[in-house]
């Protein structure tokens, strides 16, 4: 569902260009040009919007606030991989990048990626080719049904992907989830017992997921966004996270979603927070790859 309302977003911004573009082109083109850079302008505005907010969010809970600069930066980065991501990727290149299974996959620690909230398989295409040059097993689902449901409806789609790899590596595999993605996985571990938890979940690691909500949620009316409400129903019944399982949080202070950016946090995991590095952007972080396939390597060797 998403890559369709990405892609309709895509090609009706494109049309609304190019009919400007017709109109105003021969009698004004400065008219016709302003026109198509306001659509081009749109989404580093809502992104700009968001920085302004959790700017706000942070001064009024007292809390420290990353450099101006450092903000544009990250707003800029932010806006770029936007781009790139719901412009071209979500839309159009969902399977671009298929899983991958080596020819001896027995005794190796997998990859399973795990995407956020109104996002697709296609985020990962990056990691899954990277992955896949390293001869490393790794699958990533696209997360169904995807809006109007709760997280837990997703819990089993997630199961089907973990489950498969672990039957052919036969060895647990390191689960990496994104913003909501992060939500799911642990939706998903309350469903198993213990010993399906060793059997399935190597570790975890998150990206960026709003463990104790979003600043950002109480404007969502809808589910599975509804969900993520700061310290909501959802959240507090999820409960801690059980004691078998090991799991690293990575969060940004420049974050433009996930803010404060001790939402993203979650008692008994190892953090790693940086500063510098906005929602989207933090997924591809060369700090946190190198984190994961570094992680990836000791429980290899384990």
């Amino acid at each position: 569902m998403n890559i369709w309302f990405w892609r309709f977003v895509v090609l009706t911004h494109l049309a609304a260009a190019l009919l400007w573009c017709g109109f105003w082109g021969e009698s004004r083109p400065w008219l016709a040009a302003a026109g198509v850079a306001a659509l081009a302008c749109g989404a580093g505005a809502q992104l700009g919007l968001q920085m302004l907010l959790m700017r706000h969010v942070l001064r009024s809970r007292r809390l420290p606030r990353p450099a101006t600069g450092v903000v544009l930066r990250a707003w800029l980065a932010e806006w770029r991989f936007s781009l790139r991501i719901f412009g071209w990727r979500i839309p159009f290149r969902s399977q671009a990048e298929a899983d991958f299974c080596p020819v001896q996959p027995q005794g190796q620690v997998g990859v399973v990626l795990v995407h956020g909230y109104f996002c697709s398989r296609a985020v990962w295409n990056p990691w899954l080719r990277k992955l896949k040059a390293r001869d490393i097993a790794c699958a990533a689902m696209t997360l169904e049904p995807a809006h109007g449901h709760p997280v837990d409806a997703m819990v089993a789609n997630l199961h089907r992907c973990v489950q498969q790899m672990a039957r052919q590596t036969g060895r647990a595999p390191l689960l990496v989830a994104h913003s909501m993605g992060g939500l799911v996985v642990r939706a998903w571990l309350k469903t198993l017992t213990a010993g399906q938890r060793s059997q399935y979940a190597a570790h975890v690691v998150t990206v960026a997921t709003p463990h104790g909500g979003t600043w950002l949620a109480r404007f969502a009316h809808r589910l599975p966004a509804r969900d993520m409400r700061e310290a909501g129903d959802w959240l507090q019944a999820l409960g801690p996270l059980p004691a078998d399982v090991s799991m690293s949080c990575w969060c940004s202070s420049s974050d433009n979603i996930v803010f404060p950016p001790t939402l993203a946090t979650m008692e008994g995991a190892q953090l790693h927070q940086v500063e510098d590095a906005a929602h989207m952007q933090l997924l591809f972080d060369e700090r946190v790859w190198k984190h994961c396939l570094q992680l990836r390597q000791q429980l290899q060797q384990s």
